[in-house]
């Protein structure tokens, strides 16, 4: 947002205003005019290289998170893709488990522990996740690593986009969106690749035989690329990002943030190596501008904590860099809390940190217990509607169910079904036992039959137990009802 203030000296009378430009007349008798753009022109950051123990933290997180993604399709398990997304057939392969649609409570566990995740790393140490893991400040890393290569460094960029164009302008611009577009189709292939399989996928392109869903995902996953971390860059973070902000709702004094130390900074002002600044009067800061030189957000961390800034540390490692060429003290700027800068105590382990750290844990125990008992069979009972009852020739009275069996395992197993709840219940079926094939479903049709004296009630209890004949761990109880004639007794 920019802010320009000015007093009007002429009439009062109404002026034409521009779109976007709010005018406020102050109570007083002299008018004040405040202009505020809603949005301000783009100026492009030329982010400065920085090198330091947070720089390799960082390119340490990028290399595994990119080494997960671009790799992981690739890996096989058996005879098949180890994580594959199969959305025609509704089953979710990552490595030996296979998920289907029963199984969408743990994608929403999935998902509430990462939002916990957020609210645990955010409340400790602010945005971490920016900083290092988000695939916005990922992909953005990556594309400025690729126009270093080729532009030059940062003085290189400014003064080749300065410049006028020119063939060599031309190749140099041209040779860096290239390799960005290439960067960008390998990362649409790649995220297709975990809903098709990538090998198949491969030959599909080749044979330009995509199908449109296919085409249609590469191509706009990879123009979504392109544009964020190509073009849009810090504005994703800035304007369109909401974590920016309501993050704030997570901070209190004692959650680390990284903070100029102003007591020691200032008065900032230059000066030889060889002068202590004390004698001057001057603080630490020799305003060298470095640490706004390498935020990839352009602000200027010595004017407080901000909301645009995404806790990636540049601006440490490159203060850092600067004490130690000038023999200071290191941690002018550092991770630190608003109560220390304050001179108060702080605490970084507090409530709520033990209480989202607890729920986290539990959670996360919970989900893999539930993933390692988990048993890769399920029986859906569904109830013939079509009649509440029949009444059979013997005199018995009947029910009919559609039995639907889902082998969520690897490989084949062979099934037998079995009822209960009423006395003298009998269980019609069509086979005593039946095979349902690894990762198929099978639908069986049964008949529940009752002498109608032996009912108490037109609704009963009853159930269905499905095994595995060669495996009994693979064992499930699905309830139902039964429906007879009223009063039978």
């Amino acid at each position: 947002m920019l802010q320009s203030v000015g007093r009007s000296t002429g009439s009062c009378k109404p002026q034409r205003q521009a779109p976007g430009v709010v005018a406020l007349k102050m109570a007083d008798t002299q008018p004040l005019d405040i202009e505020q753009e809603l949005y301000a022109k783009r100026q492009k950051i030329y982010a400065r290289e920085v090198h330091g123990i947070f720089a390799r933290l960082r390119l340490l997180g990028f290399a595994v998170l990119m080494g997960v993604y671009y790799g992981l399709p690739w890996i096989s398990w058996g005879d098949r893709q180890a994580v594959l997304f199969d959305l025609p057939q509704r089953k979710f392969y990552i490595f030996g488990l296979i998920f289907w649609p029963q199984d969408f409570i743990y994608l929403a566990t999935l998902l509430i522990i990462a939002a916990l995740s957020l609210f645990f790393f955010t409340a400790l140490a602010g945005r971490l996740w920016c900083g290092y893991a988000c695939p916005q400040t990922v992909w953005t890393e990556l594309f400025l690593w690729l126009e270093r290569k080729i532009e030059g460094d940062r003085p290189q960029q400014i003064k080749l986009d300065e410049a006028r164009w020119s063939t060599r302008k031309l190749v140099i611009k041209g040779g860096k969106h290239l390799a960005w577009i290439a960067l960008s189709l390998w990362t649409g292939y790649t995220f297709v690749g975990y809903f098709t399989p990538i090998r198949e996928l491969a030959g599909s392109i080749l044979a330009l035989g995509t199908g449109p869903w296919e085409t249609f995902w590469i191509l706009f996953y990879s123009f979504a690329t392109y544009g964020n971390a190509g073009w849009l860059r810090e504005q994703v973070c800035i304007y369109m990002c909401p974590y920016a902000r309501f993050q704030s709702a997570m901070f209190d004094k004692n959650t680390l943030i990284i903070s100029y130390d102003a007591k020691r900074g200032e008065p900032r002002g230059s000066r030889k190596r060889s002068i202590d600044p004390r004698t001057k009067g001057l603080g630490d800061c020799i305003d060298c501008t470095l640490c706004v030189q390498v935020c990839p957000t352009g602000i200027d961390i010595r004017n407080g904590l901000q909301y645009e800034c995404i806790g990636c540390a540049a601006c440490i490692d490159a203060c850092d860099d600067i004490m130690d060429r000038m023999s200071y003290s290191k941690g002018l700027i550092r991770y630190t809390t608003e109560n220390v800068l304050e001179g108060k105590t702080t605490r970084i382990i507090r409530p709520r940190v033990i209480v989202y750290a607890f729920v986290l844990l539990g959670m996360l125990a919970a989900m893999s217990y539930s993933i390692a008992i988990r048993i890769p069979v399920a029986l859906d009972v569904i109830r013939d509607r079509n009649a509440l009852y029949r009444e059979a020739d013997d005199g018995l009275v009947e029910n009919v169910y559609t039995l639907k069996v889902i082998n969520m395992d690897e490989r084949d197993h062979e099934y037998i079904v079995n009822a209960g709840g009423l006395e003298d219940l009998v269980l019609a079926l069509d086979m005593e036992s039946f095979v349902v094939a690894a990762g198929k479903v099978r639908e069986i049709s049964a008949r529940l039959r009752i002498d109608p004296v032996d009912l108490t009630r037109q609704s009963n209890d009853v159930f269905f137990d499905l095994r595995a004949v060669d495996d009994e761990r693979l064992y499930v109880r699905e309830r139902a009802r039964f429906l007879g004639p009223v009063g039978s007794r």
